[in-house]
């Protein structure tokens, strides 16, 4: 993958290994659609391993939630077509949420298309990195245990894997970020 670092911060433009081209940038209330749109493209199987169970759609109110955030609380990127927000077809999402306590909740979905080429771990160490500068203490993501891919990645990333005692077939990674 080809980087080109562009202004506000945050934002890239990518050239995948397969010739793709796809602009990394915050996400914007007019994505709304393009991520209901973009949902709908998804298998099963990659939304249950992003939200822990299955969903059929992206409600248009969770759509609105996820890309009206907070700036000082909250994080997230896009990986999209190069054209403006609203019409960009995104393919990979990235999230933070800050806590009360110090810590910091991440999620993160790359379509399979685009799996594979490092666009997740890129997505990841800008979260990683958004989140030491607010200074959290612990930065952590709800995985199932059978997301190998994802499990992989937290751990090339120093995560390190705890067992949820009462959430069975959900393993909690978790980053420090204080050192």
């Amino acid at each position: 993958m080809q980087r080109q670092k562009l202004k506000p911060a945050w934002e890239e433009m990518l050239r995948m290994n397969d010739g793709r081209q796809l602009w990394m940038r915050p996400i914007q209330p007019a994505d709304e659609e393009p991520l209901r749109r973009g949902f709908a493209l998804l298998d099963p199987e990659e939304i249950r391993m992003r939200f822990l169970h299955p969903m059929k759609e992206l409600s248009a109110t969770m759509a609105h939630d996820l890309c009206n955030i907070d700036p000082k609380s909250q994080f997230a990127l896009v990986a999209a077509e190069p054209l403006p927000p609203g019409e960009a077809l995104i393919g990979a999402v990235a999230r933070c949420a800050i806590e009360k306590n110090g810590r910091a909740e991440f999620a993160i979905l790359v379509a399979r298309l685009l799996a594979g080429q490092g666009l997740g771990q890129l997505m990841m160490k800008q979260v990683i990195s958004w989140a030491r500068r607010k200074r959290i203490d612990v930065l952590y993501g709800d995985v199932l245990d059978e997301n190998s891919a994802m499990l992989n990645l937290a751990a090339e990333l120093g995560f390190s894997r705890h067992h949820q005692a009462d959430d069975r077939g959900v393993i909690r990674v978790e980053l420090p970020l204080n050192r």
